[in-house]
C-alpha cells in the first residue's frame, strides 16, 4: 500500500486566480487519496475552501516583494522539519526562492523533494529561472514546456512534465445551441443584452491585455455587416480600481457606434450559464496565455470559440476546434472567421481531454514518482 505523503504547496496568497484554483484542486485530491496537504501563503478568501476539502494552512507572507521577506526562511525550514514533509511544491517565483533557500539549509539526508509548476510565461531571467529548478518541473501546456526549453536550455527534458490544467465537465455540462432559456434569463437580468442577434462573450479581467478593444472592433464590424443586432458581454472587465480603463472602453464603444450593444460587468459567478446564453466565446488576449481555460470551458458547454492563434489558446484551438484560430491581431480575418462561425457553428468536440480529474491524477502520480 502506498505510504502517506505530506506535501507542502507554496504560493503568495489564496485570493483568486488559476494558480490558487489549481492549488486547492491538488490539495483536495491529496486528502481524498489519504495524503496530507499543507498550503503556505498569506491567506485570503479561498482559505475556507481549502479547509473544507481537508487541507491545512500555514499563514506566512511569502509573496511580499521586499528584502524583509527573507526573514520567512527560518519558519519554512522549521515547518519542513516539524511536519516531516516529503515534497515541497512551489507555484510562484518568490515563494519558490524562499522554499529553495530553506531546503538548501537542511541536511541532504531526509531533505524533502523539490517540485515546481510553471503556470505562466514569465519574463525570462535569473529571477524566473527558479521555476525551472525542480526535480520535476510541471508545465501547464506544451506551450509552456517549449518556453521553458527555449529560455532555460540547461533544464533536463526528463525533469519536465506537461500536465494541463483541467476543468470539471460536470460544472460545464453540454447545453443545446441555441439555448433560448439561458438567453431569456440573461436578457431579463441585463436588458442591454436582449435581442434576436448573436451574443458574443469575452470573460476576462479589466486589463487591456485581455483584448477588450479588439472585441469592440469586432462587434462594430459584425453590426455594420451581416449581424446588425449582435451584442457583446464583457464579464470581469469592470473591476475595482479600473474606472479609468472602463471609461476608455466606453468611449471607444461610443466612437465605434456600439455603445448601446455592449455590457461591461463585474465577474459573474455563473459563468457556465453565461457560456450557454452566448453564441460565440472570444479569447483575444494580446499576450500569449500559458493555457487558456476559457477555451475548454466554452467548448465543454458546446459553444464555438474564436481566438488568436498564439500561446496556450492557439494550442487548444488547434487541438479541439481549428476553425476558431486566427493569426494574431488580424482584425479582418477575425471578423470574417466570427461571421463564419456564427453562420455555421462547428460541432463541439465529443470529449474534453483537459479535465480536472486527469490533472489531479497526473499530479498525484508525479508526487508518487518523486517520493519513490
Amino acid at each position: 500500500m502506498p505510504r502517506r505523503l505530506t506535501v507542502v504547496q507554496l504560493l503568495p496568497a489564496l485570493e483568486s486566480g488559476g494558480v490558487e484554483r489549481s492549488t486547492l484542486e491538488v490539495a483536495a485530491a491529496l486528502v481524498a487519496s489519504g495524503h496530507r496537504a499543507i498550503v503556505v501563503s498569506a491567506g485570503g478568501r479561498l482559505l475556507p475552501a481549502l479547509r473544507d476539502c481537508g487541507g491545512e494552512h500555514v499563514t506566512l507572507d511569502i509573496g511580499r516583494k521586499s528584502p524583509a521577506v527573507l526573514a520567512r526562511v527560518p519558519a519554512l525550514r522549521a515547518l519542513f522539519q516539524r511536519e516531516g514533509v516529503d515534497i515541497v511544491h512551489a507555484r510562484s517565483r518568490l515563494p519558490a526562492w524562499l522554499g529553495r533557500i530553506a531546503l538548501r539549509t537542511l541536511p541532504a539526508q531526509g531533505r524533502p523533494h523539490w517540485m515546481t509548476t510553471v503556470h505562466g510565461l514569465n519574463s525570462p531571467g535569473r529571477y524566473s529561472a527558479v521555476m525551472a529548478s525542480g526535480e520535476r518541473v510541471v508545465c501547464v501546456s506544451e506551450t509552456v514546456r517549449a518556453y521553458v526549453a527555449e529560455h532555460y536550455p540547461a533544464t533536463d527534458p526528463h525533469r519536465m512534465r506537461v500536465i494541463p490544467r483541467g476543468i470539471d465537465p460536470a460544472r460545464f455540462p453540454r447545453r443545446p445551441h441555441p439555448d433560448p432559456q439561458a438567453r431569456a434569463q440573461l436578457a431579463a437580468e441585463h436588458p442591454v443584452l436582449a435581442g434576436q442577434g448573436p451574443l458574443l462573450l469575452l470573460p476576462g479581467r479589466g486589463t487591456r491585455l485581455k483584448g477588450h478593444a479588439d472585441a469592440l472592433h469586432l462587434l462594430a464590424s459584425l453590426r455594420a455587416g451581416p449581424f446588425p443586432d449582435a451584442r457583446l458581454w464583457l464579464p470581469g472587465a469592470r473591476e475595482a480600481g479600473r474606472d479609468a480603463y472602463i471609461g476608455e472602453l466606453e468611449s471607444k464603444a461610443a466612437q465605434l457606434g456600439v455603445g448601446e450593444a455592449v455590457l461591461f460587468s463585474a465577474p459573474t459567478s455563473r459563468i457556465a450559464a453565461a457560456y450557454a446564453a452566448s453564441d460565440l466565446v472570444l479569447q483575444l488576449s494580446r499576450k500569449p496565455e500559458a493555457f487558456g481555460r476559457t477555451v475548454v470551458e466554452a467548448l465543454s458547454v458546446g459553444r464555438p470559440v474564436l481566438g488568436w492563434a498564439h500561446g496556450g489558446v492557439g494550442e487548444l484551438l488547434a487541438q479541439l476546434q481549428p476553425r476558431g484560430a486566427v493569426a494574431p491581431f488580424d482584425a479582418t480575418a477575425l471578423a470574417a472567421t466570427a461571421a463564419a462561425l456564427l453562420r455555421a457553428p462547428p460541432r463541439p468536440p465529443d470529449t474534453i481531454p483537459c479535465t480536472l480529474q486527469a490533472m489531479q491524477q497526473a499530479t498525484l502520480e508525479l508526487y508518487a514518482e518523486l517520493a519513490g
